[in-house]
């Protein structure tokens, strides 16, 4: 299922793909034993739990001894750290993840060995055979969309099986197989991976230039999801945003091909329409407006963003699945979060910290806006921003430093590289000169090393303060380094 990358194209968006994702996909009962590459990671780990549960020989290494490889060590899993040919040797198959390299020594052995590899996405569809998918995609929203679709379907009595970038609050796992026929997942644009789920009901809740490291420009990112749209079964659905610019045209072109499309949002011409949006403290309040019945929707969770993620799973649990309405709203009601989404980490000496996953322009700018809301003027907003991956720094600095503007204070840390090597001129400066450029009245901290950062937070916070830690990386734990700090060891 391997390919040769080339330039993508409008005409071709996945030529960079290191897999064929038009490739049939095998039935995970016939892969035998598979052995997982950075088996640690959110999405692989996901994977390896359900073909566990499925009674799946499952073995896999990972470069860091991470916490979830002892959860996956108790649910039957063979696990190493570190990376050895050794470990892939009885393997029958290998499912890797995209931050493996082609020189990895088992990935290298593995296909000198002629074993099928698999990309994650493909191996997470060989578990969809005789299941009816429901895939969600976007730029901003998808975990937590996904996460509260799950929950409403478990309020309506259904057990689904479900495959989630982040660790839902309420079950304290990622991934769930189910006894029920539905299959929810989140389908992940960023390598062109989300087209191999051939969804009954697809979900996208914006599209917008991101991940330009992979699709060149945006014309080639609206191609993409072109073809992620053409993917749905016959007679199915896509599930779009109103709001958004990007979903709106997108919806467009599908409705011109023949495709079933429901739209929601707060703009009036959408099929589920919000109004009336609430927020007090963590909790919010909006009215949802469907085929002319008015209905009260309660979340745990707060922020505009969060409204419409809910709207999202809303249409498609109702209008794609043919759940009950109240039944539904009920589910939603009872969505308590999912890890690294606006998670509160603590209190100490006054001062709040949250943790939050945002990492593109659009999700730092809602999650920033949403924090801002919830302090009010009761205190200030310190946040600690972790730029993730130097290609989307160099893209996208002014971008985000726009999003972060709106906060009393920003420390902004050195790039997460993750998968990439440095580029030259790139630094989380990039970020901290866009912010004073959206406002030249902002206090911005550019702290390059990352053990000063807790210090640096400690001495800027004030009693009233809400400390938000922002990124995809290990910006995560300096929130605990704070809190630790606070609560009597300040420097």
């Amino acid at each position: 299922m391997t390919r040769s990358p080339r330039t993508p194209s409008v005409d071709d968006p996945f030529a960079a793909a290191r897999f064929d994702f038009t490739a049939p996909v095998p039935r995970a009962d016939e892969l035998g034993h598979v052995h997982f590459l950075a088996i640690g990671g959110a999405g692989m780990s996901g994977v390896a739990r359900i073909m566990l549960a499925r009674g799946i020989r499952v073995t896999g290494s990972d470069a860091k001894d991470v916490p979830v490889l002892k959860a996956l060590e108790s649910e039957g899993a063979g696990v190493w750290v570190g990376f050895d040919e050794a470990h892939q040797e009885r393997a029958d198959a290998v499912v890797m993840s995209s931050s493996i390299r082609d020189d990895n020594v088992e990935l290298v052995a593995a296909r000198e060995r002629g074993v099928p590899v698999l990309h994650r996405a493909q191996g997470l569809a060989s578990l969809m055979h005789g299941r009816r998918p429901v895939a969600v995609a976007g730029a901003n929203g998808k975990t937590t969309t996904t996460s509260m679709l799950t929950v409403a379907l478990q309020g309506c009595g259904l057990d689904p099986s479900f495959a989630v970038g982040g660790e839902l609050a309420k079950h304290g796992t990622n991934a769930h197989d189910g006894a029920d026929d539905v299959f929810v997942v989140e389908a992940d644009e960023s390598d062109g991976s989300f087209v191999v789920y051939r969804p009954e009901v697809a979900v996208v809740t914006n599209v917008q230039p991101d991940h330009l490291d992979f699709y060149s420009n945006f014309k080639v990112v609206q191609a993409a999801y072109d073809t992620f749209v053409g993917t749905i079964r016959p007679g199915g659905l896509l599930v779009t945003c109103a709001d958004d610019p990007g979903a709106v045209e997108l919806a467009q072109r599908a409705r011109s091909r023949g495709t079933r499309v429901l739209t929601y949002g707060f703009d009036p011409t959408a099929d589920v329409v919000l109004r009336d949006y609430q927020q007090d403290g963590v909790t919010a309040a909006v009215t949802v407006i469907d085929v002319a019945v008015e209905r009260q929707m309660t979340l745990g969770v707060p922020g505009r963003h969060n409204a419409l993620n809910a709207a999202a799973a809303y249409a498609a649990a109702v209008h794609g699945l043919g759940q009950e309405p109240d039944r539904v709203l009920a589910g939603l009601a009872s969505f308590t979060g999912t890890r690294r989404r606006f998670e509160p980490k603590g209190e100490a000496a006054g001062v709040v910290v949250v943790d939050d996953y945002a990492h593109n322009a659009g999700k730092v700018a809602a999650v920033v806006q949403t924090a801002k809301e919830l302090v009010g003027d009761s205190g200030r907003l310190l946040v600690v921003f972790q730029p993730h991956l130097y290609s989307r720094t160099r893209d996208f600095a002014a971008e985000l430093g726009s999003g972060l503007s709106p906060a009393d204070v920003v420390v902004v840390m050195d790039v997460y590289a993750a998968r990439e090597d440095p580029l030259p001129g790139v630094s989380g400066a990039l970020v901290a000169d866009a912010v004073s450029s959206a406002r030249p009245a902002a206090e911005v901290h550019y702290v390059p090393s990352w053990s000063d950062v807790a210090g640096q937070v400690v001495a800027l916070a004030r009693p009233g303060d809400l400390v938000l830690t922002v990124g995809a990386g290990d910006v995560t734990m300096v929130g605990p380094e704070v809190l630790r700090l606070l609560g009597g060891e300040r420097p």
